[in-house]
């Protein structure tokens, strides 16, 4: 179970909303979200109704202002719970579209795709085991994107607009 709490102005004030399951339009429970306290669980949380636009990655914790999750703004228009996962994690990531080029394996992070795979751009991927977060930037940093077991044949499969990915991290970290 989890449970997060949406917040209209910064410092948990105003117009409030509790959540405890995924939701594909939070607009009507809320106009704008300045801050957010999560209770329990981890979650991802959309800019866009429907699981698209930006992604941030919240574990528990208290986000007094939206630059604390790296928002761009204080636009938030859908959420999703993060199963917890207690396998093994594996992923495989492609240097070209549906599964083409030279291709690696991973059971572990990787705080950068360049000096693992020494390419930048990931193309497609298969997330065969766990659930997985990819960044734009090296150490952990800039875009994310949520990617759960499945094929991704192309970048916008998991919402990017671009192939740049250059670090990602498994995620481990349930409450």
């Amino acid at each position: 179970m989890g449970k997060i709490i949406f917040y209209e102005d910064r410092n948990f004030q105003g117009r409030h909303y509790e959540c405890a399951n995924d939701s594909a339009d939070l607009h009507s429970y809320f106009s704008r979200c300045n801050s957010i306290r999560v209770e329990s669980g981890c979650w991802m949380i959309y800019e866009h109704p429907n699981y698209g636009g930006y992604q941030y990655f919240l574990s528990r914790g208290d986000y007094p202002e939206y630059q604390r999750w790296m928002g761009l703004n204080d636009c938030i228009r859908s959420c999703r719970l993060i199963p917890q996962h207690r396998g093994s994690y594996r992923l495989r990531v492609y240097e070209k579209p549906e599964f083409g080029g030279q291709m690696m394996e991973f059971t572990d992070d990787c705080p950068s795709v360049y000096d693992r795979f020494r390419y930048q751009d990931i193309h497609s991927c298969s997330v065969m085991d766990g659930y997985w977060l990819f960044y734009e930037q090296p150490s952990y940093r800039g875009r994310q994107y949520f990617l759960r077991p499945g094929e991704y044949r192309k970048f916008s499969d998991w919402g990017a607009t671009s192939p740049r990915v250059s670090s990602f991290k498994r995620i481990t970290e349930f409450f």
